[in-house]
């Protein structure tokens, strides 16, 4: 069984000022609605993603599955914290984004979601901490399928 994550482990005003400046890189043509998103792996790297809308919708991604993507792309499969910042593109801070339910689920499959904390923030005085299971209670994983699990 991995450890808990202990809060004073997690750079938390680090993981805020690099969703802040993913967030920036939004593409948000449609909904003007802007996402950055910083994810800490067990590594202890950062990766930052941000939202890409699309013309057709589905297509669409998160900021948070565009940083989990990195992480894993890179090998890092062990995900610790992340952090998520959004709204308005014109304005910064006004509101705590967050994430959609693909995107937690997308988290569960890449932490313990006792042990993974999802940082949402208007700003790096005025965030909110909670764990994955807080977000996502009786969550399906890859534990559900393989016997033994294999987190």
């Amino acid at each position: 069984m991995e450890q808990a994550t202990n809060i004073q482990d997690i750079p938390v005003i680090e993981l805020i000022r690099s969703a802040q400046e993913a967030r920036k890189k939004a593409y948000v043509p449609y909904s003007g609605y802007a996402v950055g998103a910083a994810v800490l792996t067990r590594e202890l790297r950062i990766y930052t993603g941000c939202n890409i809308e699309n013309a057709s919708y589905t297509p669409t991604i998160c900021a948070e599955r565009c940083a989990i993507s990195k992480a894993v792309s890179e090998g890092s499969r062990k995900l610790k914290a992340i952090a998520v910042v959004g709204g308005s593109k014109e304005e910064n801070g006004t509101q705590f984004a967050f994430p959609c339910g693909v995107c937690r689920q997308v988290m569960r499959e890449f932490s313990d979601p006792d042990d993974f904390l999802v940082i949402t923030a208007k700003d790096e005085r005025e965030y909110r901490i909670y764990s994955l299971s807080q977000l996502l209670p009786e969550s399906f994983g890859p534990d559900n399928l393989i016997e033994g699990g294999t987190k």
